[in-house]
Order: structure tokens, then C-alpha cells, then sequence
């Protein structure tokens, strides 16, 4: 059991990576990332399409591993 659920938080932890790598990128240039986005304050919109969807299997895929993390620390310490 310890062996399945190390493997499936590898897994896990692997697809996380891809999920956060695809994720379209939020500034368009450096000089907002330095100021802030003071001026994009107002002007953000809620995710659609793709970027939706990849922020739903970010978030599904950190769930598992915290939960995978945590059997793996209880089952560790029996």
C-alpha cells in the first residue's frame, strides 16, 4: 500500500508540474510584474475555456497530493 501511494504522488506531483507550466501566463510585460498591476486592477476577468480548465485540474491535482501526503505520513508512522 505504501509502495502504490508513493508511486501515485510522484505521479501526482509530475502532473502538477505540467498543469502549472500550461497555465497561459497572467502579465504581459516585466514592467507589471514590478508595479504590481495596479493598472489591471479593475480590468480582470474570469477565467474561460482552456484557462478555466487548467485552473480546475491545478487545484484537483493538489487536492489528491495533500491527501496522497497525508496517507503517506499516517501509514508511515503505524
Amino acid at each position: 500500500m505504501y509502495n502504490l501511494l508513493m508511486t501515485i504522488l510522484l505521479v501526482v506531483s509530475v502532473l502538477i508540474i505540467i498543469a502549472v507550466m500550461m497555465q497561459p501566463a497572467k502579465q504581459s510585460d516585466a514592467m507589471s510584474a514590478l508595479s504590481g498591476g495596479a493598472d489591471e486592477l479593475f480590468s480582470r476577468q474570469k477565467a474561460r475555456g482552456f484557462e478555466a480548465f487548467m485552473q480546475k485540474v491545478t487545484v484537483v491535482l493538489g487536492v489528491i497530493f495533500f491527501v496522497d501526503a497525508l496517507a503517506l505520513v499516517y501509514l508511515s508512522s503505524h
